[in-house]
């Protein structure tokens, strides 16, 4: 590879969880799907289980490798120092199906579960592991259509209007005024499964006899996760439900970003999104799937203070809408170029360019490389590099180390 080569493509790599729609990413990425095979994710990273692809003098080599080899070239001293690999992982989603609920621990957390899993025996990828590396995960995502998520918890006065409204949680309202959010939530994913029927039942059933349509209500989503789950009895009701009600329902508009840091409890339902994280698959569970929950961990790490959910609001810079992120693991920007218009930049770190719309040509050096929608390029540290919009308008996300 020569020295001053410092742009290079970027292969990631699709990832074909079942909640994935079909045709999204195929349309995107532009490639066949005729087996109808679900795509849900696009990974554009150096995570060691799906680690991106560079085309280096017409050779593939995988970045994980690169950065391995040569961490001051490919990342940087800074970022090898402080992180001791690229922090980020970026990706482009197609929710289809909804996500389980989720709660990311803090680093210092994640550490400390991780050593004690390590000490217990569990290996990594046993069903009952909680902590699968020593790293926090927070999360940035940009809405590229209209994307529905539920987004923690809401205030304590919303909640007691919803125990006062939804007949079947009258039993749930001396709880809550006693032990407020917290109490509540555990009450709920404490409760032994015949009850959470006996309680849940009727409101099922009723849901599911007439045809609901406004998203931003309850209703809508428990009558989809029927319809998703067509095997499931209604005597196997999940505890997630509650959550459906406890939580925000949030529609992102698109364009708009929403930050998820640790504690927060959230869950992706349906939309498609750029995700940015840390590089990291600490997950804790708290319903809407048929996978481990550990309820005393998932309340040990859930932050249970009600919230008004708020967009994350961009800094504007010319042709750069740039979402500060406040952690120090990643950033991201927008870019949009009309025809011909050229945007000057300098990279700090390893940066992933992803082209969502039109052509562009980045240039650094005596090296220039045309891409297209659905492509990716990854530009080394301390480069210079200009981007131009080849045809109409372009739009490029980019991925740093702030």
């Amino acid at each position: 590879m020569e020295q001053q080569e410092n742009i290079f493509l970027l292969k990631g790599k699709v990832q074909h969880y079942d909640w994935g729609g079909t045709d999204y990413l195929p349309e995107l990425l532009q490639f066949e799907n005729n087996g109808k095979q679900p795509c849900a994710e696009y990974w554009m990273g150096a995570h060691a289980s799906a680690p991106s692809i560079l085309i280096c003098n017409s050779e593939e080599r995988p970045l994980n490798e690169l950065i391995k080899n040569d961490p001051g070239k490919f990342i940087g001293k800074k970022v090898q120092e402080r992180f001791g690999e690229l922090p980020y992982l970026l990706k482009i989603l197609d929710v289809k199906k909804m996500l389980s609920i989720q709660v990311h621990p803090t680093k210092s957390e994640a550490e400390k579960g991780f050593d004690a899993e390590e000490k217990k025996g569990t290996p990594v990828n046993a069903a009952n592991r909680n902590y699968k590396d020593r790293n926090h995960k927070p999360e940035v995502m940009i809405a590229l259509s209209e994307f529905w998520l539920l987004h923690g918890f809401k205030t304590e006065e919303k909640i007691a209007q919803v125990l006062n409204e939804v007949e079947a949680f009258h039993p749930l309202q001396n709880i809550f005024k006693e032990k407020g959010t917290k109490g509540l939530y555990q009450h709920v994913m404490e409760m032994p499964q015949n009850e959470v029927n006996t309680m849940l039942l009727p409101l099922v059933k009723n849901i599911l006899s007439n045809k609901a349509s406004d998203k931003s209500k309850p209703e809508y989503w428990i009558q989809k996760l029927f319809a998703e789950n067509k095997s499931e009895e209604p005597g196997d009701l999940d505890k997630g439900i509650f959550s459906i009600y406890f939580f925000n329902i949030v529609k992102a508009e698109k364009g708009e970003a929403i930050f998820q840091g640790a504690g927060l409890p959230h869950a992706y339902l349906e939309g498609q999104n750029v995700e940015l994280m840390a590089n990291s698959d600490n997950v804790l569970r708290g319903g809407l799937t048929s996978k481990y929950v550990d309820v005393p961990e998932l309340l040990k790490h859930t932050s249970f203070e009600g919230i008004v959910p708020k967009a994350l609001q961009p800094q504007l810079n010319k042709n750069e809408k740039i979402f500060n992120c406040p952690v120090p693991d990643f950033g991201i920007s927008e870019i949009t170029l009309g025809e011909n218009e050229t945007i000057q930049l300098q990279t700090g770190s390893l940066e992933i360019l992803f082209v969502l719309e039109g052509d562009i040509t980045v240039e650094s050096g005596s090296k220039k490389i045309d891409a297209k929608r659905g492509e990716a390029i990854a530009v080394l540290p301390a480069s210079d590099f200009r981007i131009t919009s080849k045809t109409g308008n372009s739009v490029v996300y980019k991925a740093f180390v702030p």
